[in-house]
């Protein structure tokens, strides 16, 4: 059987029982870092006086050997008891684990997924915005016209938005939403659980002078959604279809979806 364990994403006491009690009587551990799962089990051993599996096998499993490894796999290998635990939060979210659940529903292979600690979620409710439909778009693309289009997406689908975003590019973020919705108001959530962890809600401006250069961390980002237009009877799909420039398509398809315009030109023009 496999189990997906969800680990703290900073504070060691957001683990569950039921994660301990896995992760203790585990067979396999299929980690996204043997070492940061090694010294989890180190912690929990010390911190819970909690006895574990000596002969436990520990295996590296993360996105750039993911899909190799399980193309090798064979259902018996689940018949021992095998957890997966990434390093931080929730298997699946940012982070490999859905690959075996879909081999795991394929090959009707047992499994089980454990409710935990989670960044997006905690930032999502954390954020107090009144939208509670909520579009989870991970880490944007670094740079090109496929960050410009990620950002638009984030910016004008109707629903409040989180991100994840690194120290490195954090700021580029700010500035990015800056220019394009310099009044939209947004939520950071910093180094979540851990003893650093730090909130700020406003706009993308009040961020940057907030910040005042400290961008160290990881963060979370929650922007509010836009205000929804007016259903239109018209569709992007049927703009496209006219025999029209696509200057004017995409002055066209900004005013029924509130996209930047600039943006829209560029991202037709990629098509």
């Amino acid at each position: 059987m496999l189990s997906l364990v969800p680990t703290p994403i900073g504070n060691i006491g957001d683990i569950s029982l039921r994660s301990i009690e896995l992760l203790s009587e585990a067979d396999i551990l299929l980690c996204e870092d043997t070492r940061v799962t090694k010294k989890l089990i180190h912690i929990l051993k010390e911190r819970y006086n909690t006895n574990f599996n000596e002969d436990q096998e520990f295996i590296s499993l993360h996105s750039h050997n993911e899909k190799h490894f399980i193309e090798k796999l064979s259902p018996d290998f689940f018949d021992s008891n095998v957890v997966y635990a990434s390093d931080a939060g929730m298997p699946g979210v940012s982070d490999p684990g859905q690959a075996l659940v879909a081999y795991c529903l394929r090959e009707n292979v047992a499994f089980d997924v454990l409710p935990g600690a989670n960044a997006v979620l905690t930032a999502f409710v954390a954020a107090g915005f009144e939208e509670t439909k909520m579009l989870f778009l991970g880490f944007l693309d670094h740079k090109g016209s496929s960050r410009a289009a990620g950002l638009q997406k984030a910016l004008h689908n109707g629903f409040t938005t989180v991100l994840y975003e690194s120290p490195h590019r954090i700021e580029k973020l700010l500035l990015e939403i800056k220019e394009e919705e310099s009044t939209r108001e947004i939520f950071l959530a910093k180094e979540l659980t851990k003893k650093y962890q730090k909130y700020f809600r406003g706009t993308a401006d009040e961020a940057l002078t907030h910040l005042d250069g400290n961008f160290r961390g990881e963060w979370v980002v929650v922007i509010s959604a836009a205000e929804t237009q007016a259903d239109s009877a018209i569709s992007q799909k049927d703009i496209l279809a006219l025999d029209l420039p696509k200057k004017v398509q995409a002055k066209l398809i900004s005013k029924i979806t509130g996209e930047n315009t600039k943006a829209c030109y560029q991202r037709l023009l990629d098509l």
